[in-house]
């Protein structure tokens, strides 16, 4: 019989074991080993059944078994010291209240009272228990915020809660990639809901066209000491059409997506007065936008202070001055836009009534060479309303300023005021409690903490490769479990499933490749040349074998029919046993796959990586990296700590390129990393081997000090902690301190600094370079030679203290012929040029004296900009004048 009514009857625990409750619905016991540990004592059977969910886990029990917990005296003193710790963890002073803010002469000693840092995503990777994630930007996310906590970093996070996540996948019997939607009861999940004091659920409220609404509750998840605000459009309150908006992450059509983003920006900042005013806490003084869709909040904010009173310039700059923007994408394609009239239609519903229609449109418009008239682009909109912006790795950083240079016209790419901060990754998170606890029986807990792995050095080599026998040997059992699960369901018989408890050989070199599946990353490159892939399967002595995973969005068939061509190939009977593609990648899988590979590859298009951090997971367990020089491992790749493929011409066609790099990768499979591997004589520990790194022992050594150099090294580089603490310091301390100024006595010096840029906006069309000379350089100029560089310009209505006057010198660039490439300069540096005359009417005369400091080919010109000490940048407001 169907019920005609459901509800949710929340589990009622007794007195001496009621703080379950408070290490279930805090996240935190995700990364806390000691944690989780308990609540899988409790019943073991069970927490496997749950999935590992605490909130599941206690749901299951019925009276009878709590009443048998609760009189379990060595249970009762767990739950009371698990309790006490967690307690400890969220009240005590960390990293940012010891070192950072509260150290006597620190970086941000002059904080008078630190307030909250607002972080918004659309997606969250925090555990799998609460699926609200694709792939790498929420695990990012995820971790962003977990490594906040444990620095005790004030940042609140904002997100969406969407009723089915992304999607769960399962493959058809023909390898067809086939998508699930589940439906998630937020009641059964790690999460508490906003209510007003009478008890009723707090709602935030956009407008929408038609005269219609669209409301949304908020839920608060608990990443450790960082509360994350959900917001979920499943209201009563709204129609059917408005509650669907967050029903799925990255779902439906660009009316849907630009209702997610304007939803997740401008409720986002609703959301954040809303938890402000429940709970006394003060709002935050820093927003940090993590890629460009949750854009429209900076409009939400302006539309506050415009509200008051403010005039758009004015709070446009008060806006920008405390708005960090993160860039995740090195190509225009996964960049969202939307239709220009569709945002018109949606704001002349009233979303932001105090703000100029036309200055909205104008921050997401294209308006530079090669843009597109009729698209709002959010990027765009996102760089223009933050004063500070970033790639995620040093390469990302270059790409991305090339990317977006027509925002900057008449600057060099260099110029663009676009920096970068290495993404990392969360080790308490990703390190397995395998070696995470055996390093602290060997480390102390305090170097594990600090990521201080230096004596990993001084393990023995036999133990080491114990240790990564053990990863490897879970895996191998993890893979078994799920490729049979996954054979069920796409049709198969137990008796035609004998073959997968044999699946993998713990002796065997293990590859592992995961992540989402663009065509950009290449997920069939290793199939490039079959048959050369199946003798390096299949070789009697020296095999090796791979572990295979990722989610192609729904749409993208091109990406679906990558899956196949790799699925069909892993159902071959020949090579099945070793390799395999497991379906529904996630956290949960990745926490044993990643661990329990020896060597992770990475073959995306150079330079289509923006950082990539699935790498830096394994390395941090001892494992190799095998990657395109990309992202992160670009920059951190030092030639000892795993292998390089290298990139062919980007010249070249994207056949020539698969081609040449495919290659590569055989090669350098065959040539290197097989003979390491199998560097030992042969012996029951180590398997199979051949005579390179011959030793009596059985040990690969020379495999082995790679991966102690690895652990050493890429451990501290690749920490969550230090990307935490570099947005802390790099840009979260910037933007607080600009925003206290521009904010501060009624909002003084923004409207100083508004009324001053408006003022040199308007002027500077009249600014000019008339004329440069320079005196003191000799027929035959040398290093060390001095110069004096004289410019006349005429500056208008603005006067010297409004600009900034260079001579912007270096190195003439060269074909290959020889001849020199439109003099252009390369190498750069900049002398500030000083006013030495009033020369009447607008007209001066500015001097400097200029150092030659190179030989060969060398250059030099004159530019102004506008100048000023509340700018971030010289570039920032894309005004230049050169001389030409």
């Amino acid at each position: 019989m169907k019920a005609i009514r459901r509800f949710t009857v929340r589990t009622h625990l007794p007195e001496s074991i009621a703080g379950l409750s408070r290490l279930a619905t805090n996240l935190r016991w995700s990364w806390h080993p000691q944690t989780k540990e308990l609540f899988r004592d409790l019943d073991p059977q069970a927490w496997s059944e749950s999935n590992q969910d605490p909130v599941a886990l206690l749901g299951s029990f019925d009276r009878h078994r709590l009443t048998e917990l609760a009189a379990d005296a060595s249970i009762v003193a767990r739950v009371q010291d698990a309790t006490a710790d967690l307690d400890r963890y969220l009240t005590e002073d960390r990293w940012f209240q010891q070192d950072f803010v509260g150290a006597s002469g620190g970086p941000g000693a002059d904080i008078p009272s630190p307030r909250p840092i607002a972080y918004f995503s659309p997606e969250f990777g925090i555990t799998a228990v609460l699926p609200q994630y694709s792939g790498g930007l929420g695990i990012l996310a995820g971790d962003h915020l977990k490594s906040a906590s444990d620095l005790g970093v004030p940042i609140i996070g904002v997100g969406l809660l969407y009723q089915s996540g992304y999607f769960k996948q399962s493959l058809s019997r023909d390898a067809w990639q086939m998508e699930t939607y589940p439906v998630l009861d937020p009641d059964n999940l790690p999460l508490t809901l906003l209510k007003e004091e009478d008890g009723s659920a707090a709602l935030i409220r956009l407008p929408l066209p038609s005269g219609r609404s669209l409301h949304a509750q908020v839920w608060r998840a608990d990443v450790g000491r960082v509360p994350l605000l959900l917001l979920d459009s499943n209201v009563p309150a709204n129609d059917d059409t408005a509650r669907a908006i967050t029903d799925r992450l990255y779902g439906g059509g660009g009316d849907q997506r630009l209702q997610q983003e304007l939803l997740l920006g401008m409720g986002g900042v609703k959301a954040l007065r809303l938890y402000a005013r429940l709970t006394g806490t003060e709002v935050p003084s820093v927003y940090h936008t993590n890629e460009g869709h949750a854009g429209f909040q900076g409009i939400e904010r302006i539309e506050e202070l415009m509200s008051a009173g403010l005039d758009w310039e004015t709070a446009l700059t008060s806006v920008r001055a405390s708005t960090v923007f993160t860039t995740h994408t090195p190509v225009p394609a996964g960049i969202d836009r939307f239709d220009r009239a569709l945002v018109e239609q949606f704001f002349r519903a009233g979303l932001a009534p105090s703000v100029p229609l036309e200055h909205v449109l104008a921050l997401g418009a294209e308006d530079y060479e090669g843009g597109a008239p009729d698209v709002h682009n959010m990027a765009v909109m996102g760089l223009r309303l933050g004063q500070r912006a970033n790639g995620v790795a040093k390469l990302h950083g270059e790409v991305s300023r090339e990317m977006f240079r027509g925002l900057w016209p008449g600057f060099d790419a260099d110029e663009v005021p676009i920096g970068s901060i290495t993404n990392g990754v969360h080790a308490p998170t990703w390190v397995s409690d395998t070696v995470s606890a055996r390093a602290i029986e060997l480390f102390g807990t305090s170097a594990v903490a600090g990521h201080d792995w230096q004596r990993v050095f001084d393990v023995p080599d036999a133990e080491l490769w114990e240790l990564r026998r053990t990863l490897r040997r879970a895996l191998i059992a993890d893979v078994r479990s799920r490729l049979r699960s996954s054979w069920r369901k796409r049709g198969a018989s137990e008796a035609e499933l004998a073959w997968t408890d044999s699946v993998l050989d713990e002796n065997v070199m293990t590859i592992g490749f995961a992540r989402r599946v663009p065509t950009y990353k290449r997920l069939t490159l290793m199939l490039r040349d079959p048959e050369r892939l199946k003798k390096l399967l299949t070789d009697p002595e020296h095999p090796l074998q791979l572990v295979v995973a990722g989610k192609s969005h729904p749409a993208d068939e091109q990406g679906k029919l990558m899956i196949q061509q790799m699925v069909r190939f892993t159902d071959d009977p020949e090579v099945r046993h070793r390799i395999v593609f497991l379906p529904n990648y996630d956290i949960q899988m990745a926490s044993t796959l990643m661990p329990g590979c020896d060597v992770w590859l990475n073959n995306p298009l150079r330079p289509l990586e923006a950082c990539g951090t699935s790498g830096m997971k394994v390395a941090m367990n001892g494992g190799l990296n095998l990657s395109v020089l990309d992202g992160w491992w670009d920059e951190m790749y030092d030639g000892e700590n795993g292998w390089a493929i290298p990139s062919a011409s980007s010249a070249a066609s994207a056949e020539e390129r698969d081609d040449v790099e495919a290659a590569a990768l055989y090669g350098l499979l065959e040539n290197e990393l097989v003979p390491r591997f199998y560097g030992a004589e042969p012996s029951d520990q180590a398997g199979a081997a051949g005579p390179s790194d011959a030793s009596t022992d059985g040990l690969p050594h020379q495999w082995l000090a790679m991966i102690k150099h690895t652990m050493a090294t890429l451990g501290p580089a690749t920490s969550a902690d230090r990307m935490v603490q570099d947005y802390v310091q790099e840009l979260y301390l910037p933007a607080g301190r600009a925003g206290r100024a521009m904010d501060a006595d009624d909002y003084a010096r923004a409207r100083e600094l508004a009324a001053w840029k408006t003022r040199v906006r308007a002027g500077f069309g009249a600014v000019t370079v008339e004329h440069v000379d320079s005196l003191g350089v000799s027929e035959n100029p040398q290093v060390g030679d001095e110069m004096q560089v004289s410019a006349y310009l005429g500056l208008g209505q603005l006067s010297p203290e409004d600009v900034r006057v260079e001579a912007v010198y270096g190195r003439v660039t060269t074909k290959p012929s020889g001849v020199l490439e439109e003099d252009t300069l390369a190498d750069i540096g900049a002398l500030e040029l000083t006013p030495a005359q009033d020369l009447g009417d607008g007209r001066w005369h500015f001097t400097g004296s200029l150092v030659i400091d190179r030989s060969g080919a060398f250059g030099y010109s004159v530019r102004v900009l506008p100048q000023h000490e509340l700018l971030a940048s010289t570039a920032e407001m894309a005004l230049v004048v050169n001389a030409g």
